[in-house]
C-alpha cells in the first residue's frame, strides 16, 4: 500500500509481517515514473492489483527475482563483489546509525523484533570511536 500523502508505504517482510515506513521525495518521484511509464503496460494478475513491483506475468516479484536483477545489473556495470538486495539494506542502516539514527527508530525500519539484532549496525560507530581516540586522545600523542 502506497500513502503518497503521508510518505509511507507498507512493506511485508518475512512470516508476512507487515510495517510501515517512510519514503521520500526521491523514492516518490521514482515510484510515480515507474507507476506512470511501466507498470501501467504491464499484465496484472488477479490479486496483484496492490502489489507495486510485478514480475512480467503480472505476479508479484518473489526475492529471488529481485536478486537476480540487482546481480545482474551490479556485474553489467562491472562490480566484482556480489550485490543483494541484504546489502543495501546493510548500508542503509549502517548509514542511519552511522548518521546519529535512533537505534529503536532503525529497528522498526528493519522490523527487527530484537534491538540485539539492530546491535550489529553500531560496530563501525565503535570503530569510528576508536580511531578518534587513538587520534586525538592526549596520551596518544608522541612526545
Amino acid at each position: 500500500d502506497l500513502h503518497f500523502r503521508e510518505g509511507i508505504i507498507k512493506v511485508t517482510g518475512k512470516g508476512n509481517k507487515q510495517r510501515l515506513v517512510p519514503i521520500g521525495g526521491a523514492a516518490k518521484k521514482q515510484i510515480l515514473i515507474y507507476k506512470d511509464q511501466v507498470r501501467v503496460h504491464m499484465p496484472i494478475e488477479k490479486h496483484s492489483e496492490d502489489i507495486l513491483f510485478l514480475n512480467r506475468r503480472g505476479k508479484k516479484m518473489t526475492r529471488q527475482m529481485v536478486f537476480i536483477i540487482i546481480k545482474n545489473l551490479a556485474e553489467k556495470i562491472g562490480l566484482k563483489k556480489t550485490i543483494s538486495p541484504h546489502t543495501f539494506r546493510h548500508s542503509f542502516a549502517t548509514h542511519l546509525v552511522q548518521n546519529g539514527a535512533d537505534l529503536r527508530a532503525v529497528q522498526e525500519l528493519l522490523g527487527h523484533v530484537s534491538i540485539t539484532t539492530t546491535e550489529i549496525y553500531t560496530h563501525l560507530n565503535r570503530e569510528d570511536l576508536r580511531k578518534s581516540i587513538l587520534r586525538f586522545h592526549p596520551r596518544n600523542k608522541d612526545y
